[in-house]
């Protein structure tokens, strides 16, 4: 913790009704928290001072879901986001393979959703003969193996893709075929420092297969730039209650930046991989062995894991996207007395938003991935899509929003996820159902991790802006212009616990 004074910036109300003064004031921060704020506050001792001349201050940014490994090896995998087709990703698999023959081939991004076909093993096993392939879908949810990365990463031949569960438990062993050099603490502390940039100040670790003892040693080594919440798996639960850890907890060979967050379920699948549990058949439910989806996990191992964690202290993220899977969790929360959030809640009737309201649980949910899903939604979801990425039903009805990214599904990037959820729209198309869009303060208030305006009491976690991020200079119904505004913000200076984590020296 540092002492830092801020002199001449303007405040930003984040509540409707919050008021501030008109003209820029000074806040003082000691200890990590906001001590004053006014005109000619008093420098705390030793506080550096920063001369933010006018700029706009307000709470620092959070992604409340990421998958930090995944996101840090972004960079280096092959990017099939672009793919249209299976043949364009077995082009582009063929040409990496042709310019690096001695390296494996790890793809991210594609989205067969869309495409007009099932891909095959022996078609990727036809242009990568001995070297391993892992193509990993953009939601993942599956991954498209050739026969030499299923033996290697231990899984059963087959001649079709690999799904959820499945996936899910062979993801760590990743490592055993890329190494660690993605990952490294130098990896993880360019992406903490991309996000600082980005006026993010803490994230929720979603990782798959990580340890707490993992962050204990990145911490050590350099990687305590932001606030970490770090959450757990089925698979690691057991050893996180046996050491007594409970939500808000410090973890263990870390200080208070880095605490004990949620118990992580994934109860369902996903859209573009259709086993997202659903109410109702998908469009193209021929195609299908489950035609409306199927949960991943049944009612009673689902209470279980939600009575267990709540026992011991510990809040529960259960991702659930089809409304059939929101309308389970929501039942298993209300039967268990668990507390948390329904990650992503996709598509969900209006009786369970109001559910969702009634018993107190959050919804932690990504602005940016209506932008990928629109098409497809409409295509095989038809008429539910009006109850899809439902973000005004969610505030009329009482319920907590909490944005991320779900990074590498979509970047990690606060202000595409606040410009995504203001417009719904990324490209010169109308909104997608314009009625469930929320203002540029109700989508700043949502990313916020429940901050107010600054004020003494606040955390010592800020960010200055050199734009007005409620951008009140544009018309506010011109939600093009407000999207695109939004997406061009990023930070001047981000502080976090006191310490300025991203800034230019001209303003220090």
């Amino acid at each position: 913790m540092s002492s830092l004074l801020i002199r001449n910036a303007r405040l930003v109300p984040i509540g409707a009704g919050d008021q501030v003064p008109d003209s820029p004031v000074d806040v003082a921060i000691e200890h990590g928290v906001v001590t004053a704020v006014g005109y000619g506050a008093e420098r705390p001792v030793g506080a550096e001072v920063v001369e933010a001349a006018g700029r706009w201050l307000m709470p620092g940014l959070w992604d409340q879901h990421v998958h930090l490994g995944q996101w840090t090896l972004a960079s280096q995998r092959l990017d099939l986001a672009g793919a249209r087709s299976p043949e364009d990703a077995i082009r582009a698999v063929a040409e990496r393979i042709a310019a690096y023959p001695d390296l494996p081939v790890i793809g991210w991004g594609h989205r067969s959703g869309g495409w007009h076909r099932e891909v095959t093993v022996s078609e990727l096993d036809a242009v990568s003969g001995s070297t391993p392939v892992v193509l990993i879908s953009g939601d993942g949810h599956h991954a498209w193996l050739n026969t030499t990365a299923l033996m290697h990463l231990a899984m059963p031949v087959r001649d079709s893709v690999v799904r959820e569960t499945e996936w899910f438990a062979a993801y760590p062993r990743l490592v055993t075929l890329v190494g660690t050099d993605g990952t490294s603490p130098e990896a993880y502390r360019r992406t903490l420092d991309a996000a600082a940039a980005q006026g993010v100040v803490g994230l929720v670790d979603l990782e798959f297969g990580g340890g707490r003892e993992e962050w204990a040693e990145r911490w050590a080594q350099g990687c305590d730039r932001l606030r970490i919440r770090w959450g757990t798996y089925a698979d690691t639960l057991d050893d996180v209650i046996a050491a007594g850890l409970r939500t808000g907890d410090v973890l263990p060979g870390c200080d208070d930046r880095a605490t004990m967050g949620p118990l992580k379920i994934i109860s369902d699948g996903s859209l573009n991989t259709r086993t997202a549990w659903c109410c109702e058949p998908y469009g193209d439910a021929h195609r299908l062995e489950y035609p409306a989806g199927q949960p991943n996990l049944d009612a009673a191992a689902l209470r279980d894991l939600l009575a267990r964690a709540h026992g011991a202290g510990l809040e529960v993220a259960t991702h659930a996207i089809g409304d059939a899977a929101v309308a389970e969790a929501l039942a298993a929360y209300a039967d268990t007395g668990a507390r948390g959030s329904i990650e992503h809640a996709q598509m969900a009737r209006r009786e369970d938003v109001r559910r969702m309201a009634e018993l107190g649980i959050r919804a932690s949910v990504q602005p940016a991935h209506l932008l990928d899903d629109r098409d497809l939604t409409d295509k095989i979801w038809g008429e539910r899509s009006g109850r899809c990425f439902a973000f005004r039903w969610m505030l009329e009805d009482g319920v907590e929003l909490a944005f991320g990214s779900d990074a590498p599904v979509s970047p990690l990037d606060p202000w595409l996820a606040m410009a995504a959820a203001v417009h719904r729209s990324a490209d010169e198309r109308d909104p997608w159902h314009a009625e469930q869009a929320l203002t540029v303060r109700e989508a700043l208030a949502a990313s916020v991790d429940g901050q107010q305006t600054v004020a003494p009491g606040s955390r010592g976690d800020v960010v200055l802006l050199d734009r007005d991020p409620l951008l009140r200079d544009l018309d506010p119904a011109d939600t093009a212009a407000l999207g695109a505004a939004l997406r061009l913000i990023g930070s001047a200076l981000t502080v976090v616990d006191g310490t300025v984590v991203h800034g230019s020296a001209e303003l220090r």
